[in-house]
C-alpha cells in the first residue's frame, strides 16, 4: 500500500465518522427552524373568513373553532376527523353548547383518519362550497404541517393560522418539558416527510374508494398526526 492510497483510506474514514454528526447538526438546525416558526398567536384575529376549519385531534381545538363561531368570525364551521355515527348535536352537547344555537352552521367530516386526508378532506368541502378563505384550528405544534397540507390541497385559498395551545404543549413552557420536546422532534420528524411527499391529487368530490378507504382510517374524535 502505497503512502498516498493510505492518506485516501484515511481521509474516507474521517468523512465517514463525521458524516452522522453532520446529519445530526442539519436535523437540529432544522428542528430549531422549526420551533421558531411555530405560531404563537393568531394570524389577523379580527379577519373574519368564510369558514372555520378544526381538525380534531388534541384537546382545546373544538371549543376554540366553536368559540370563533360564537363570536362572528366566520358564518360557517367544518370539522374534519369525526367518527362516524357522532351527530352535530351530540358534538355541541360534548363541548357544552346549547346545539339550537349552533347546528344550523356545523358540519361534520368523518372520512379523515390523518393529517394529510384532514386536509383531502377539507379540500373536497371547500371546492364544494366555492369558498376563497378559512382560519384553520389545530395545535400549534401540528399547525406549519398542517398549512404545507391544507395549502396543496386548496392552492388560491387564503387560510390563516388559529394556534391551540394543549395540555401536552403548552404555550408558557413548552420549550422546557421533556414530553412537549419529544412531540416537537416527532411533529418535525413528519413534517420533514410530508415535504418530500408527493401531494395527494385534487379532486371536487372525493371518490367512493377514496373516500372508502379514508373512513377506514378514522378514530373517534381523534385522528393520527
Amino acid at each position: 500500500m502505497t503512502v498516498k492510497s493510505a492518506s485516501r483510506r484515511k481521509r474516507r474514514g474521517r468523512l465517514i465518522l463525521l458524516l452522522p454528526a453532520l446529519l445530526l447538526a442539519g436535523f437540529l438546525f432544522g428542528l430549531a427552524r422549526f420551533a421558531a416558526g411555530i405560531p404563537t398567536q393568531p394570524e389577523a384575529p379580527e379577519r373574519p373568513v368564510d369558514a372555520i376549519v378544526v381538525w380534531t385531534g388534541g384537546s382545546g381545538r373544538l371549543d376554540q373553532g366553536l368559540r370563533l363561531l360564537e363570536d362572528g368570525q366566520a358564518q360557517r364551521l367544518f370539522v374534519s376527523g369525526v367518527y362516524r355515527g357522532v351527530e352535530v348535536d351530540e358534538l355541541l352537547e360534548v363541548a357544552a353548547r346549547r346545539p339550537e344555537d349552533l347546528r344550523c352552521c356545523i358540519e361534520l367530516g368523518y372520512a379523515a383518519g390523518n393529517t394529510r386526508e384532514n386536509a383531502q378532506e377539507t379540500g373536497d368541502w371547500v371546492r364544494r362550497n366555492d369558498l376563497r378563505s378559512l382560519r384553520l384550528v389545530t395545535a400549534a405544534y401540528h399547525m406549519p404541517r398542517s398549512l404545507m397540507e391544507l395549502r396543496r390541497a386548496v392552492p388560491g385559498v387564503e387560510i390563516l393560522a388559529e394556534p391551540v395551545f394543549p395540555e401536552a404543549f403548552r404555550e408558557e413552557d413548552w420549550r422546557w418539558r421533556v414530553r412537549s420536546l419529544a412531540l416537537l422532534v416527532n411533529e418535525y420528524a413528519k413534517y420533514l416527510i410530508a415535504s418530500l411527499r408527493q401531494p395527494l391529487p385534487l379532486s371536487e368530490e372525493g371518490s367512493d374508494e377514496t373516500t372508502g378507504n379514508r373512513q377506514e382510517g378514522a378514530t373517534k374524535g381523534i385522528v393520527s398526526e
